[in-house]
């Protein structure tokens, strides 16, 4: 019986990767360093998964920062502005449209689905010229091959690589952009062509854009599509791989009858409802690679449960034709649970990483087989028996409290247009008030400090004296700046979510369990392996030590239930609903504590909010019921005259916007920047916006400092669709991850860009 892995994670065991990409980035290492360490990670992986006794194994999953920006290069489908006149696409132009350069701003990023992973949206128009300019997929074929290593080269789908994309600048924003599909058809013909060449047998098209809802127009690509690369694919065997949902009936229809592919990837973790589709019809001779491990959660498989439904597909199906699959890429887990040496036994005995999830692949295709791990298997009945039982995942008071918020609306008792007038006259801000989103650059000291206090080698009196500093630093900079409502900074956190989770009962966490976000950018999830709870307070000590250094309001800092649910590994043994309604008690401690202290501003992020929306559109509104009801238990008890902020970045919230306004928060503030400010479009098309408002004027995760003059611009678009005593001028996101040479001159031009504004509006201009 054969296995197969969908994907891994590119990172390396302990963020190898990300510091030789941020050491070229900062030039001190050069293109063959960055190169060496990334072809050392991937050989790595390779054997890995040859010794664990994997049949398919793939290549070209590896990406500098992500797999559809892999694609573009792949396509040449580079936009005009990065300059690039042809030949083979290198790091200069690749990295340009990822985080901009001095010259120019990155292309869009938003998220990969509904998961914490981004990607950069491409950007396409009728005159765009594809041409084949980045051999990656075959070289990196040739060099597993060279190891002793055949592997499934892996190409992110035709037709999902347009549906993805995006309309460029310019164009007709109803542009279809399958009509492009003859012409990067054509390029994938080459790609093929030279992956034949170099002798590969297997090839996977990732097209995950299937289990989404789609209208017959976009089904119908996929089988042109597929039927046009039908005779080059001949003599492959070709995967259509599928992940992240169910497969609605018609797509299960399509896909199956693709001419030209051999096989069909499903994901049988959250897609229980392709089982009944493949019970009911599969097609004679194909093969089926059932992903029953789950690809996005560090939870030990069931194995007995998953033999069970792989043993009753090989009727369906037949033995032979049967692959153990990944429900999805391992890319979303943490790498080897091995590096965890600080975790708890017991929570460890539950846990499987992406190298236990390899094993674990292996041994439910070898038991299959016939050749069943007898003493393995009875040891993950015995780490599944112990968690069930275990004492420490139940609080039957969280539980009973929990409970007790449904059936109740919780609102604020008056409306945000009486709340917001009662804010004004306690907090006197001018017209466009200016703040930040949160975050100050984390710098090396900072760091060092925060390890040293980590491993006991700086007393706890060191360690809050070298914050405090810090936090005075950050405080009088946004004094200078002239900011008018300001933030600590939050170096006392290394991660917003991971900070929270410290400091609530029912979570564990890692040393090394990283996970990229994108690029550089890796998030360390916690594990809520229980019921939450607040055992005592979080933030206030630090935002009371940063609004005595200030007369100007200081925003307590604190992360949304939605978003530590989303942003962690999340306890599968009950409804994720039930966790979230327990975090947002915790929260709501939180809340009213900050309130008693004196903090008049308290923002309350949701970053992760429409990220969790679910893919298809009939679980939408049961997701947003809880989500926003969750936030809103958060900051229903404080007093008119305390501002509730929150923040969300990088997602499409044009078809949540009414949900977001049901959230009932004071003050929004909402990536726009980067994404051509689409947001607006949604005050363009007459949606009503009573609240305050702060689409971000420039993109933090690029190095390049906006002009004054584009910001201004900015906020002239603004507005044109938003009264003007509802606006706020912030960055998109947090500016932990900037510099202080960015930070300062972009802050400085933000606030002389909301100057000139005030003047022209002053002057009724």
């Amino acid at each position: 019986m054969a296995s197969h892995i969908v994907g891994y994670p590119r990172m390396g065991p302990k963020r190898e990767l990300k510091f030789a990409l941020e050491s070229f980035w900062d030039k001190k290492s050069s293109a063959e360093d960055l190169e060496k360490v990334a072809a050392d990670l991937r050989a790595a992986i390779w054997k890995q998964m040859a010794s664990a006794g994997i049949k398919y194994i793939p290549s070209n999953t590896f990406a500098y920062y992500d797999q559809v920006l892999n694609t573009t290069a792949m396509l040449g489908a580079v936009p005009p502005r990065y300059g690039w006149t042809g030949g083979e696409i290198g790091f200069d132009t690749y990295f340009s449209m990822g985080r901009g350069n001095a010259s120019v701003p990155a292309m869009e990023m938003t998220k990969w689905f509904d998961t914490n992973y981004h990607f950069i949206v491409p950007e396409l128009g009728p005159d765009m010229k594809f041409t084949y300019a980045s051999h990656k997929a075959v070289n990196e074929y040739k060099e597993a091959k060279a190891l002793g290593v055949d592997t499934v080269p892996v190409l992110v789908g035709p037709v999902t690589y347009l549906l993805l994309s995006k309309p460029a600048n310019g164009v007709d924003p109803s542009f279809d952009l399958l009509t492009l599909l003859p012409k990067v058809i054509a390029v994938y013909k080459e790609v093929v062509e030279d992956l034949k060449a170099a002798g590969a047998s297997w090839i996977q098209f990732d097209e995950p854009t299937l289990v989404l809802d789609l209208e017959p127009h976009k089904l119908h690509a996929f089988t042109a599509a597929y039927s046009d690369l039908a005779s080059t694919l001949s003599g492959l065997n070709v995967l259509v791989e599928t992940y992240f949902a169910d497969i609605p009936a018609d797509a299960y229809k399509t896909l199956t009858s693709l001419p030209g592919v051999t096989a069909f990837g499903v994901d049988l973790v959250r897609g229980g409802k392709t089982l009944d589709l493949i019970k009911g019809g599969f097609p004679s001779g194909k093969y089926l690679f059932a992903g029953v491990v789950d690809g996005r959660n560090i939870w030990a498989n069931d194995l007995t449960a998953s033999l069970i439904i792989l043993n009753g597909l090989e009727d369906v199906v037949g033995k032979d034709k049967l692959v153990v699959s990944t429900s999805c890429s391992l890319l979303h887990t943490a790498v080897d649970l091995v590096n965890e040496t600080k975790l708890d036994n017991e929570i460890k005995s539950w846990l499987a990483f992406a190298a236990q999830k390899v094993v674990e692949v292996n041994a439910l295709a070898n038991a299959l087989a016939g050749q069943k791990d007898e003493a393995f298997f009875s040891s993950n009945s015995a780490a599944l028996a112990s968690r069930k039982s275990s004492p420490r995942v139940t609080n039957e008071g969280v539980q009973k409290a929990a409970a007790a918020l449904k059936g109740c609306d919780h609102r604020r008792a008056t409306n945000v247009s009486t709340r917001l007038d009662a804010q004004q006259k306690k907090l006197n801000l001018p017209v466009l008030p200016t703040t930040t989103i949160g975050s100050f650059p984390q710098t090396p000291e900072l760091r060092r400090v925060r390890r040293e206090y980590k491993a006991t080698k700086i007393s706890e009196e060191e360690y809050v004296t070298a914050i405090k500093e810090e936090i005075r630093k950050v405080v009088e900079l946004q004094e200078q700046l002239d900011i008018d409502v300001l933030v600590h900074g939050e170096p006392e956190r290394n991660d917003m979510v991971e900070y929270f989770g410290e400091q609530l009962s029912g979570f564990a966490f890692t040393v090394n369990g990283w996970v990229q976000s994108y690029g550089s950018r890796c998030v360390k999830p916690p594990i809520i392996y229980g019921d939450v709870s607040r055992p005592k307070q979080m933030t206030v000590f630090w935002s009371s030590t940063a609004q005595s250094m200030t007369k100007r309001p200081m925003k307590g800092m604190l992360t949304g239930p939605v978003t530590i649910l989303n942003w962690s590994f999340v306890r599968n043994d009950q409804p994720r609903s039930e966790t979230c309604y327990q975090i947002a008690l915790a929260i709501k401690d939180e809340v009213e504590d900050l309130e008693k202290a004196g903090i008049t501003v308290i923002q309350i992020d949701e970053a992760a909010l429409r990220e969790g929306l679910p893919l298809r559109k009939a679980a939408q509104a049961q997701y947003l019921d809880w989500a926003v009801h969750s936030f809103r238990i958060t900051n229903v008890g404080v007093q008119d005259t305390t501002q509730i902020h929150t923040h969300m970045c990088y997602s499409h919230f044009n078809d949540i916007i009414h949900s977001i306004i049901d959230m009932d928060a004071d003050v929004i503030t909402i990536e726009n920047s980067r994404s051509d400010e689409k947001l607006l479009r949604v005050f363009r098309d007459g949606v009503k916006y009573g609240a305050g408002i702060g689409p971000g004027v420039y993109d933090i995760h690029s190095p390049r400092i906006p002009p004054t003059e584009e910001i201004a611009d900015r906020m002239n678009k603004m507005l044109a669709v938003l009264e003007t005593n509802i606006l706020w001028v912030n960055p998109d996101c947090g500016l932990k991850t900037r510099k202080y040479t960015e930070v300062n001159p972009a802050l400085t031009n933000m606030v002389a860009a909301t100057k000139l504004i005030r003047n022209q509006l002053a002057s009724g201009k």
